[in-house]
């Protein structure tokens, strides 16, 4: 039987990647999905392949999300996937010393004002029929010090603690609305493929980028998704204020060598 069957669900950086993989998820189990995106036309596309709804949404404009609630006032889960790292306007440098007051600004606009923005879209949206599942996409990289992109992992921290706050403030108020963060750590998404390139030697790049990692291989996008698909059930309906972790053993500590 489908999971989310006549679930409204709204997933913020739909068109491609972790976001695009959540939509297909979510419509596989039957969910009314709502794809939004800041690129319409990638946007409009991923919508007509997968079969769903699509609205534009730049998550740092409180006007955007305004125009949401108008198209749908009431939704039952909504991903605040949308984020970026920092390096796709600027090359830098992005550590705690050099970074650009500009560039920092810019990292939190996306992630932490555009994951604020998504939360209170949601608590009003869900609180009329006092349930709904928040899913915050965070990071690794919330939990551990990233010294070449402080940014990025501050506002993926800041990500972190958001949903504990969400999730306190809705259960105070009685509320069945959840809020969790979604914490993977490298998944090959389009970004990483891009940084890989296809020469004969990508199987060796590839292993290379993930020599540390206990699993020693790069996570999914359908990992990722059906993550999501839990925590927008109702199997998860007892959890909220929860991270979890997708790193393949990172946070685990060292992978202990066969035979020791």
């Amino acid at each position: 039987m489908a999971k989310l069957t006549n679930k409204i669900c709204v997933v913020t950086g739909g068109a491609r990647g972790i976001g695009r993989g959540i939509c297909e998820a979510f419509t596989r189990e039957g969910a009314q999905v709502v794809l939004t995106d800041i690129n319409v036309d990638e946007g409009q596309s991923a919508a007509r392949e997968i079969g769903c709804e699509f609205i534009e949404l730049d998550v740092r404009e409180e006007a955007h999300w305004d125009r949401l609630a108008e198209a749908h006032p009431v939704i039952d889960v909504l991903v605040n996937n949308a984020g970026i790292t920092g390096f796709e306007a600027s090359p830098g440098p992005h550590d705690p010393e050099n970074a650009s007051l500009a560039d920092w600004h810019a990292v939190h606009a996306v992630n932490t004002d555009g994951t604020f923005l998504g939360c209170r879209y949601a608590l009003k949206a869900m609180k009329g029929q006092g349930t709904g599942s928040i899913i915050n996409m965070s990071s690794r990289s919330g939990l551990v010090g990233i010294p070449g992109a402080a940014a990025y992992a501050a506002s993926k921290a800041a990500i972190r603690n958001h949903s504990k706050s969400v999730a306190l403030y809705a259960a105070q108020h009685g509320w069945a609305i959840r809020c969790n963060s979604v914490h993977p750590a490298a998944v090959l998404t389009p970004m990483w493929e891009t940084l890989l390139g296809d020469g004969p030697d990508l199987e060796e790049r590839k292993a290379a980028m993930v020599k540390d990692t206990p699993l020693k291989r790069f996570g999914t996008i359908e990992e990722v998704a059906e993550l999501c698909v839990y925590l927008a059930s109702d199997d998860s309906a007892y959890m909220t204020g929860s991270e979890l972790t997708l790193d393949g053993g990172l946070l685990a500590g060292s992978a202990a060598s066969p035979g020791d």
